[in-house]
């Protein structure tokens, strides 16, 4: 089965530093939860908001090993009040976990995203 897993960081701010240690937790968060490895990921699209322009999410995840997996950044749309400095990720992965145990990453500042689903 595929299933899609979403998580995000709100990170400490416009650096490459901040971005790549951010987005490198969650990443981690998302695979430990989910006792995933890069064989089960089939693809991960990471968005940024429009403050975070310092670096590419993406070659976080690739410092981590994702060398075969097709990843992609993308901007958020500019909302006025939104939540600032937030990496966002959607990760699609093969699992046979059924959905009700797929475990979403909310962190630090992010955790008001989703507080319904934030462990």
């Amino acid at each position: 089965m595929v299933r899609a897993i979403r998580g995000a960081i709100q990170v400490d701010g416009n650096d490459r530093e901040s971005i790549l240690a951010g987005t490198t937790e969650l990443v981690t968060e998302v695979m430990a939860r989910n006792k995933l490895t890069t064989d089960d990921v089939i693809s991960v699209i990471f968005t940024a908001t429009p403050d975070l322009t310092a670096e590419f999410p993406a070659l976080a995840a690739r410092k981590l090993g994702f060398h075969d997996v097709p990843l992609l950044c993308a901007s958020e749309i500019d909302v006025p009040g939104a939540l600032p400095r937030v990496v966002r990720l959607m990760a699609h992965v093969a699992t046979d976990r059924p959905r009700q145990e797929i475990q979403h990453v909310y962190l630090r500042g992010a955790v008001a995203l989703r507080v319904d689903i934030a462990q």
